[in-house]
C-alpha cells in the first residue's frame, strides 16, 4: 500500500510541477524592454550613489561654505548651494543612503513577516483565516500617511521609528497579497504530494508554496519599496522623518520652499532625485510583473 501511495504522489508531482523562475530569464526580461531597462539602470545608479556617497561628494553634507549662500549651479557647485551655503549636490548624494537604506530595510522586514503570515493564513484557512483577513482589511482602511504621523508622534521621529512605522503599515498589505496567491496553490498536486509524504507545516509553506508565490511577492516588494521611499520623503517634508543635520531629501524640499525665489535649484534637485528614484523603482516593478506573467504563461 505504501509503494502505491508513493507512486501515486510521484505521478501527481510529475503532472503538476512546482512553479519556478530562472534569474537569468528575469534579468533578460528586465533588460529586453526600454522602460524596465531604464528603471533598472536608475535603481542601480542610485544604489551606487548611496554606497559611494562619501567618496563622490566634494563637501560634507553639513559644511556651511563661507560667502557661498544661494550660489547657482556651477563647476564648483554642481547643484548650487542652499540658503545656508551648503553644497546641494553633496547633500543630495549623502541623502541617497538614508532615502534608500531605511525603506529597503523596512520593506525587507515587511516582506518576510507578511509573506510568512500570508502563507500560513492561506494554507491553513478556516476561522483563523477569516478573522485575520478582516483584521488586515480594517488596518488597510486607514490612510498610510495619517497612521504614520500618529505612530511617529508617539514613537518620536527617528530612523528606528520610521522602520517600525513602515513595517507595521506594509506587513498587512504583503500578507494579504501572499494569502491571495496561496489560496490558489494550496490544493495543487505538489502540495497534496507533500501532505501524503507526511511533510511538516514549515516544509510545505516554505519549500512547496513559497516558490509559487514568489512572482507576486517580488512585484509587491518592489511596489512597497517605492511607496516606502515616497512615505519617508513625505514624513521628512512634514518634519517627522530623519532629523537634522542628516540630509533627508524631503526635509531639503521643505527647507528650500521658503527660498524658492532666491535659490530654486535647492528645491529642484532633491525633488528631482525623489521623483527619479520612485519612477525607477516603479518601472522596475512593472518590468518584473511583465516578466513573471510571461514566464507563468509558458
Amino acid at each position: 500500500m505504501t509503494s502505491i501511495d508513493t507512486s501515486a504522489s510521484s505521478g501527481v508531482r510529475r503532472a503538476l510541477p512546482r512553479p519556478g523562475f530562472s534569474l537569468a530569464l528575469v534579468l533578460r526580461g528586465l533588460t529586453g524592454r526600454p522602460l524596465p531597462l531604464i528603471g533598472t539602470l536608475l535603481v542601480v545608479f542610485f544604489l551606487v550613489v548611496a554606497v559611494l556617497g562619501p567618496w563622490i561628494a566634494p563637501y560634507d553634507y553639513a559644511e556651511m561654505i563661507r560667502g557661498a549662500a544661494r550660489q547657482p549651479p556651477s563647476a564648483e557647485h554642481l547643484f548650487g548651494t542652499d540658503q545656508l551655503g551648503r553644497d546641494v549636490f553633496s547633500r543630495v548624494v549623502y541623502g541617497a543612503r538614508e532615502i534608500i537604506a531605511i525603506p529597503m530595510i523596512s520593506t525587507s522586514i515587511s516582506v518576510v513577516l507578511g509573506a510568512s503570515l500570508g502563507l500560513l493564513l492561506g494554507y491553513v484557512g478556516g476561522w483563523l483565516d477569516e478573522i485575520a483577513a478582516r483584521l488586515l482589511d480594517s488596518l488597510l482602511s486607514i490612510p498610510a500617511l495619517v497612521l504614520a504621523m500618529v505612530m511617529l508622534g508617539t514613537l518620536g521621529p527617528s530612523p528606528l521609528g520610521i522602520v517600525i512605522v513602515i513595517v507595521l503599515l506594509y506587513t498587512p498589505i504583503v500578507a494579504r497579497v501572499v494569502r491571495s496567491a496561496t489560496l490558489s496553490l494550496r490544493s495543487a498536486g505538489y502540495v497534496e504530494a507533500a501532505r501524503l509524504r507526511g511533510e511538516g507545516l514549515g516544509y510545505i509553506l516554505f519549500r512547496e508554496l513559497l516558490p509559487g508565490v514568489l512572482p507576486a511577492l517580488a512585484v509587491e516588494a518592489a511596489l512597497r519599496f517605492s511607496y516606502a521611499i515616497f512615505l519617508q520623503a513625505s514624513l521628512g517634508f512634514l518634519g517627522l522623518g530623519v532629523q537634522p543635520p542628516s540630509p533627508d531629501w524631503g526635509r531639503m524640499v521643505n527647507e528650500a520652499r521658503g527660498f524658492y525665489a532666491q535659490s530654486p535649484w535647492a528645491l529642484w534637485f532633491p525633488s528631482g532625485a525623489i521623483a527619479l528614484l520612485v519612477i525607477g523603482v516603479n518601472l522596475l516593478s512593472d518590468g518584473l510583473r511583465r516578466v513573471f506573467r510571461r514566464e507563468g504563461q509558458m
